[in-house]
């Protein structure tokens, strides 16, 4: 690794401008913003992906790799990327800083406690909760309904049983009520500190968090529970972007970490517009596939902060083809070009979905090593007959050098690309119903939405309360287009449900939670941390 300040420099960064996190981390000060913000923007490039398989897609490892290749080629290049979340690196997932050659470092600190922000969220986040009980508890002067109290707590780990719990049992307890965790991912105060532009804004957004609602169904806010400022503390550091480096030393920014099936899955508005100003070309990763995170980072991200892509590459494997196509997991190193036609239907769906949106496409096809010639140029042929070009990646085995063609061509795409075809999915004044309902006709491709009572009483209310021009964050399974977790391809004529509607003020979406999605995951039957260790030299084993 090169020393942070040597990768702060490619940027045009002094020392001063930086909060050093040790020797390979650290985190961009206020005033670079003041530096650079007259500063015409770069390019922004999207890397999306195909519904994701147990065959693995690798769309982070994709946007590492193509950050190198644009860097080997000549252009000024970033990464921008989430942070990763413990719960999945100790869960099923492991670490989330790519592989192989492509990878960021240091991973072992990225994947664990990195530079605090996450555990900053998860505190203010709690402190939140602890003063809600505890206003409760003092005689209740705001009069909050013990039984609408809508704010939950937080925890950065998979917690199954920590879902739904009950407090307040015992002597001087405080009251007793359900309640219930949610992983730090799914938080608002994560969404918050992705959307902010500043602290200010940050403030005022923490400030519009509805908690609870009182005895006369009104809806009560964090601010009138004097809680923000407190909260602000915690979180002035995390606000600020992260900067770290490709194995190959170029910068990448992490900041930021809201799940894509279960929030808006895109890294920090903040992050993005330093990196903007500091490269002529942004790569950044939306989560899961593009039915999900694409949609989230158009329809949330960019609407709130102005922003719009110039190229979307959308990460296709031979592997998760022929998986959509039937093929059962064991038997996916075999040679199948005709399961690679049939699950073809998944990948062109997001293709298609793309191309809605006004964007110029690009189909990266991230190589493994048991994939045959006839089976990627079955996926090439395929896509071109849609107009598409697809392009192998070799980001894996040979990093930078291995996304060379992919990182022309997609730099030509973003350099050719016209701003007046870009278009949100659905207009501000839009009624939300109609706004859940145009997502599941038009990007799931599904027939109508079905409401529990619950999502039926929360739409009615949020109605009442005159909430409407606002976006709509879907929490859905990644794996299909439908709520149903084993339906591959690219079903049709299916209905999503809706089992409840969450609002986010202070974020500014409406949160809808679809078929049995839960916002607390839970650990496989094998947890990854079963195979990490510490060895005796103080070195991480089994991490990714």
């Amino acid at each position: 690794m090169k020393p942070i300040t040597e990768v702060a420099a490619q940027l045009s960064l002094e020392p001063d401008q930086l909060e050093l996190y040790g020797k390979w981390k650290a985190k961009l000060t206020e005033d670079v913003w003041e530096s650079v913000s007259q500063r015409p923007d770069g390019k922004l490039i999207l890397v999306t992906a195909m519904n994701p398989t147990p065959a693995g897609e690798g769309k982070t490892l994709t946007t590492i790799g193509l950050t190198q290749g644009l860097n080997r080629i000549g252009r000024k290049a970033v990464a921008a990327l989430r942070e990763p979340s413990l719960g999945p690196c100790m869960g099923m997932k492991g670490g989330a800083t790519g592989s192989g050659r492509a990878q960021i470092v240091p991973a072992e600190d990225i994947n664990l406690h990195f530079t605090g922000d996450i555990h900053a969220i998860t505190s203010a986040h709690n402190l939140l909760t602890a003063l809600i009980d505890n206003h409760i508890h003092q005689g209740n002067a705001l009069r909050l309904d013990p039984a609408r109290i809508v704010w939950k707590r937080a925890l950065d780990m998979n917690d199954r049983p920590l879902r739904q719990i009950v407090i307040g049992i015992g002597d001087n307890n405080g009251t007793a009520r359900e309640d219930g965790f949610l992983i730090t991912s799914a938080s608002e105060v994560m969404a918050v500190l992705c959307l902010a532009e500043n602290m200010p804004d940050l403030r005022a957004r923490l400030s519009r968090i509805v908690v609870a609602y009182d005895m006369d169904k009104r809806p009560v806010t964090a601010g009138e529970l004097r809680t923000v400022d407190a909260m602000c503390t915690l979180l002035k550091d995390a606000i600020h972007p992260n900067l770290v480096q490709t194995l190959e030393g170029d910068p990448v920014f992490v900041h930021g970490g809201p799940f894509a099936n279960i929030a808006h899955g895109c890294s920090s508005i903040r992050a993005t517009r330093y990196a903007l100003k500091l490269a002529d070309y942004v790569v950044t990763e939306a989560g899961f596939g593009a039915d999900l995170g694409a949609e989230k980072f158009i329809d949330i991200k960019c609407r709130l902060g102005n922003l719009q892509p110039d190229a979307v590459v959308i990460v296709a494997t031979v592997r998760a083809l022929k998986y959509n196509g039937g093929v059962p997991k064991q038997e996916l190193l075999s040679e199948n070009t005709e399961a690679i036609r049939s699950g073809f239907v998944n990948l062109q769906r997001h293709i298609e979905n793309m191309r809605a949106f006004g964007l110029p496409v690009i189909v990266a096809i991230n190589r493994f090593a048991a994939d045959t010639e006839a089976e990627l140029v079955q996926v090439a042929t395929l896509c071109s007959e849609l107009g598409v070009k697809a392009i192998t990646s070799d980001a894996w085995e040979r990093g930078g050098e291995g996304c060379r063609e992919l990182a022309q061509e997609v730099a030509a795409l973003a350099d050719e690309s016209a701003a007046d075809t870009f278009q949100l999915l659905y207009p501000d004044d839009m009624s939300l119903t109609e706004k859940i309902e145009t997502i599941v006709k038009r990007v799931y491709r599904g027939d109508g939405v079905k409401y529990r009572p619950a999502a039926k009483r929360a739409l009615e209310e949020l109605e009442r309360l005159g909430v409407k021009d606002i976006p709509v964050c879907m929490a859905k399974t990644p794996y299909s287009f439908t709520d149903r977790p084993t339906m591959l391809g690219a079903p049709e004529h299916f209905t999503i449900e809706v089992q409840d509607v969450h609002w986010s003020a202070g974020a500014g979406f409406v949160v809808v939670l679809t078929g049995q999605v839960v916002t607390m995951p839970g650990l496989p039957a094998e947890p990854a941390a079963y195979r990490i260790k510490l060895d005796d030299t103080g070195h991480i084993e089994g991490l990714f």
